[in-house]
């Protein structure tokens, strides 16, 4: 049996909200929530197109560093995952969607709000500003309040708490729980939104997984995690059912051993005594000077360095070496006015963290880091800046 699809404006996540309800409850379409101002047709959402009965929702990658894909989901996956969310969060609750609903942190969002039979408060299109979220986090009334966000609305928050603002403090404070996902929370920022009284944690996971499926390192639910030749592999109830329209990398990412079916995730990572850590994308991987480069773990190093936090660490070709890892950064006065030698300590921390050979060639400084609408960094993007940065200093 199939039943339709129906794409709905992300830009409108109340119509996105109603649209799931049906969709879970078996009696609508499947929902295809699309970027605001996209074609119907630009994702491949053709008119009288039909998936399999039990998809719910189709989350079309980012394709932050590549080709996006269509991810199908059921609605059983979908409910085991807000129900491994609640039972690690400690119970079901009122919700505010601070992200995208057309990726799949904000589309979980709204169903968990489902799950729980909660209205979620909505902080819709525009810049993510601080005190709008504040005043907008102020208007939940559930015993137990959440939101999600990404790495770069968190330090906004933290930022405004730390700058004297009660009320971005007092909304920080305000949630039993604010999931941080996306990209890689590094410790300093987490430590700062402690400080301030925000109880957060941390998660990995991704749309092939229906979201967030470990918090803080620990597997939720029936989630399983394990380290093959390096990699990560999942299994467990949330798991996707492959790829819209794309057979071959259906069966290149999902399989089956020994009768549990496994996701490739893709990610470097170790599984020890049951707690996952991840080293970050095999794909992004460079090899320098006949050294094979980490390029997440150099990032991790670089935002490390004051003035840095949330710089993007990308590829670029170099005559000798092959290629070099880039920084990508928007740089305050004080540090511009440090040129070299702030290059100079971002060299020197890398080579101690990761090794001489991963020390960043240059510091390409941007009036503004590109990013997705999902807030995570537009790497192919900042690739390209870096490219053109290159070329202007030779």
């Amino acid at each position: 049996m199939t039943r339709e699809v129906r794409a709905v404006d992300a830009a409108e996540p109340e119509a996105v909200y109603r649209a799931l309800r049906e969709a879970l409850a078996g009696g609508g379409p499947a929902v295809v929530p699309r970027e605001a101002g996209a074609a119907t047709d630009k994702a491949g959402h053709g008119r009288g197109e039909r998936v399999a009965q039990n998809v719910a929702l189709v989350i079309e990658t980012s394709g932050s560093t590549g080709r996006p894909k269509r991810v199908a989901l059921s609605a059983d996956a979908l409910l085991a995952s807000a129900a491994a969310s609640a039972g690690a969060m400690g119970g079901q609750g009122q919700w505010v969607l601070a992200l995208p609903a057309h990726y799949v942190a904000g589309a979980q969002v709204l169903v968990r709000s489902l799950a729980a039979q909660t209205e979620p408060l909505y902080y819709g299109a525009g810049h993510f500003d601080a005190e709008r979220f504040a005043a907008l986090a102020a208007e939940a009334t559930n015993d137990l309040r959440y939101t999600s966000l990404v790495p770069v609305q968190l330090a906004r928050l933290v930022d405004a708490a730390e700058g004297g603002s009660r009320a971005v403090e007092a909304a920080l404070r305000r949630f039993d729980g604010i999931l941080v996902g996306g990209q890689a929370l590094t410790p300093a920022l987490r430590e700062r939104a402690e400080r301030v009284g925000a109880r957060i944690l941390s998660t990995y996971g991704s749309s092939e997984t229906a979201g967030g499926c470990v918090y803080d390192g620990v597997p939720i639910g029936t989630t399983t995690v394990r380290e093959v030749d390096g990699l990560l592999e999942i299994a467990g109830p949330t798991l996707a059912e492959g790829y819209l329209g794309d057979v071959e990398r259906t069966h290149a990412a999902f399989h089956e051993a020994d009768g549990v079916r496994w996701y490739r995730t893709g990610d470097l990572g170790a599984v020890v005594d049951g707690r996952v850590t991840v080293f970050g994308r095999a794909d992004n991987v460079i090899i320098s000077g006949g050294e094979k480069i980490l390029l997440d773990r150099v990032e991790q190093l670089v935002r490390a360095v004051a003035g840095l936090e949330h710089a993007v660490v990308v590829a670029a070709e170099d005559a000798e070496w092959g290629q070099v890892p880039v920084v990508v950064a928007v740089l305050d006065e004080g540090a511009v006015a440090e040129g070299e030698d702030l290059l100079r300590r971002v060299r020197a921390r890398v080579a101690e963290g990761a090794g001489r050979a991963a020390a960043p060639a240059r510091i390409a400084v941007v009036a503004e880091l590109p990013a997705l609408s999902s807030g995570k960094p537009d790497r192919v993007a900042a690739a390209r800046m870096a490219a053109a940065a290159g070329d202007e200093e030779a």
